[in-house]
């Protein structure tokens, strides 16, 4: 009974305090929700620099600390320059005799002003050169790719070495590689032709694995939330798993064996239209998972803010360090999912049917 009566007593408690707490936070002032709802979508998007913090100095000027990356736009030839002459485009960058503002995450060229003029849908209607910059999201990729450069080489060369043992970092990559190749590729595609696609399969694992990390650090990387990056992804399982396809594969799609001749012509747009919805669903699973982590850890972390008292920011405090903990297994388990279904379709593509 009275283990039921502090039971009791603690909901009740903690029903009163998020209450209290909800009041109170509708009470905050729109402005201060409207710039960390700003903050989570700066956040989100891509950048031309990793911004580190912001702060606003004594005299009102916003202070922004970050690391500046290059930018690299094709406007009547060649022009590279550092993102920090943009400074998140409150200042006009002249560059030769050419001026370029950065608005809402891309790059137009000006005047002298900084003027950019918007049509009745409110979209500019200054000249957007080609850009080509190396924004936070691209040298991101850049140094994973290095990263699992070396990391993959140096493994190579322990087993060269050492006889077949790993050595060093390879110790922890030889297991996980062994669970991409045993439990993984083995079961879905099958001991005669998974060897083709293991090349493949490690680079997407550790890649988006490796990806999902860096996104968990302050520099607000968010690679693997950003729609184009997934969409590149599944486009890539969609061509290697419809140019593996045998006979058999699209035997099944367009005219299933063993089906009366009515069922398979309804059917036959079903399957067709399942090959496509295939890597679809790889590319919005990946996208949708990494983005709601990261709206979701911003969100509580903006909660901090927004009560101002003891209570509600450190319940705000331990939320979002609790869902950083679980964001870590996040990003093992999307990567594990991509990879695995990758391995699936694969699998689809190569199974040999008998005839009879």
């Amino acid at each position: 009974m009275l283990q039921l009566l502090r039971r009791v007593f603690f909901i009740g408690l903690l029903f009163g305090a998020t209450t209290v707490l909800a009041k109170e936070a509708d009470a905050q002032p729109t402005s201060l929700k409207a710039e960390i709802k700003a903050y989570i979508n700066h956040h989100l998007e891509d950048a031309h620099d990793f911004t580190l913090l912001s702060y606003t100095a004594k005299d009102g000027h916003k202070v922004h600390v970050g690391i500046p990356l290059p930018v690299i736009l094709w406007d009547n030839g060649l022009k590279i320059f550092s993102s920090s002459k943009l400074y998140h485009g409150e200042s006009v960058a002249k560059v030769g005799d050419s001026y370029y503002k950065l608005d809402h995450g891309k790059i137009y060229r000006t005047d002298a002003e900084g003027t950019i003029t918007f049509d009745a849908e409110h979209h500019a209607t200054n000249v957007a050169p080609l850009d080509f910059s190396i924004t936070k999201n691209v040298f991101s990729i850049l140094l994973t790719a290095l990263i699992m450069f070396f990391l993959f080489r140096g493994l190579a060369k322990s087993y060269t070495e050492n006889g077949m043992i790993a050595k060093g970092v390879g110790r922890f990559m030889e297991p996980i590689i062994l669970y991409v190749r045993d439990e993984i590729a083995i079961p879905n595609i099958g001991e005669k032709h998974y060897k083709r696609y293991m090349s493949y399969l490690l680079t997407l694992f550790f890649f988006i694995w490796f990806l999902n990390l860096l996104g968990l650090t302050p520099l607000g990387i968010n690679v693997t939330g950003n729609i184009a990056i997934t969409f590149c992804l599944a486009l890539i399982t969609f061509i290697i798993t419809n140019v593996s396809g045998n006979k058999a594969y699209w035997g099944h799609i367009f005219w299933m064996p063993g089906v009366p001749t009515f069922m398979k012509i309804v059917l036959a747009p079903v399957e067709l239209l399942g090959v496509f919805i295939k890597p679809f669903s790889l590319m919005i699973r990946l996208y949708a998972n990494i983005s709601a982590g990261h709206i979701v850890l911003m969100s509580l972390i903006g909660l901090i803010f927004i009560f101002k008292n003891w209570l509600g920011s450190s319940l705000s405090f331990a939320l979002a360090f609790a869902i950083s903990i679980i964001e870590i297994l996040v990003a093992l388990l999307q990567a594990y999912i991509f990879t695995v279904l990758s391995a699936l379709y694969f699998g689809f593509a190569v199974e040999e049917h008998d005839e009879h």
